[in-house]
């Protein structure tokens, strides 16, 4: 009896580990390549080393704050499988570093991401347009650039595809704006003007902490009509929404907006919308719990091995 238990069992512990290990399953960091070792030696620190070839002396000097990279951040990042050099030119193998590559014209997002379909469905065309027509791209023109915002080495989007990461996406997003506009030594590398009080200029807004922690900034600071899922073209401040009724509504912009993905993500990876986009009205068939889907196809499997364990008893018993 045992002998042919043992191998159903063996597959019901499969069918469980597939199911559960694509619902828990995440990217694991890389190493760093030999390559970017080497420059993580002296850019992954606060303080590096050289040997003087004139004085043959060791010396050690502090690393410029804006030139370190986390490289722990760096290897869970988006861009974690490329070189430096992929980048970066090779003569920045070589140390001194020559001077005159502090001139070298850095590459864009849109000349790795544009117009390649790999990446259409982030649809970085649009968002370079949506760029060129924002605020910051008319205030400071071509010197406005997408690591401005995004630290190419080290960023990674947050898994948009559940209702409870809402807040971390909040926080993630934001930090992006007060990367900037809450840091003066960065603010005044494209501007001479003081850094501004966020809190004094979004005074007329009541409970400011909540909204800072639940709502994002381009929510109020970028069209309503947008296609995209999330909008980059920020508007000029007097252009900003102001008024409650935009989001405290039944069709609230919010809906199309901080919550446009898990609607899109639910009907993608589901098969159905749940209430992000029904506005908690009950639908039949739209309104399911993935996680009971899941319970009910472990019954399902349960049952199926039940059935098949019995199959196998009565013909044992027949022989």
């Amino acid at each position: 009896m045992m002998k042919y238990c043992k191998p159903l069992l063996l597959v019901l512990y499969c069918f469980l580990s597939v199911i559960f290990n694509n619902l828990y399953a995440q990217n694991e960091p890389v190493p760093l390549s030999e390559d970017n070792l080497k420059c993580a030696s002296c850019h992954g620190s606060k303080y590096y080393s050289f040997t003087n070839p004139l004085t043959e002396e060791t010396n050690r000097k502090r690393m410029n704050p804006f030139f370190i990279i986390d490289t722990a951040r760096y290897v869970s990042g988006v861009h974690r499988s490329f070189s430096c050099s992929d980048c970066h030119s090779y003569d920045y193998n070589s140390y001194p570093h020559p001077s005159e590559l502090k001139l070298e014209p850095k590459f864009s997002c849109i000349d790795c991401h544009g117009g390649d379909e790999t990446f259409a469905k982030y649809q970085f065309d649009k968002i370079e347009e949506d760029v060129n027509n924002s605020a910051h791209r008319n205030a400071f023109g071509t010197q406005f650039k997408c690591e401005m915002c995004h630290d190419l080495h080290t960023y990674r989007p947050v898994a948009r595809d559940e209702h409870s990461k809402i807040k971390h996406i909040v926080v993630q997003d934001n930090q992006m704006c007060l990367n900037c506009h809450n840091d003066l030594s960065k603010y005044q590398v494209l501007t001479d003007h003081n850094k501004p009080e966020l809190l004094t200029t979004h005074s007329w807004l009541p409970n400011q902490e909540l909204h800072f922690l639940n709502v994002r900034c381009i929510e109020c600071h970028t069209p309503t009509d947008d296609t995209i899922m999330v909008s980059h073209r920020i508007l000029p401040k007097d252009q900003a929404v102001h008024l409650c009724s935009d989001c405290h509504s039944t069709n609230s912009i919010l809906r199309d907006k901080l919550y446009k993905y898990a609607a899109q993500q639910s009907r993608s990876d589901n098969g159905y919308y749940n209430s992000v986009i029904l506005n908690e009205a009950y639908v039949i068939g739209a309104n399911r719990n993935k996680y009971l889907n899941i319970i009910s196809l472990l019954f399902f499997g349960a049952a199926l091995l039940g059935i098949s364990i019995h199959i196998i008893f009565r013909i044992i018993k027949k022989k």
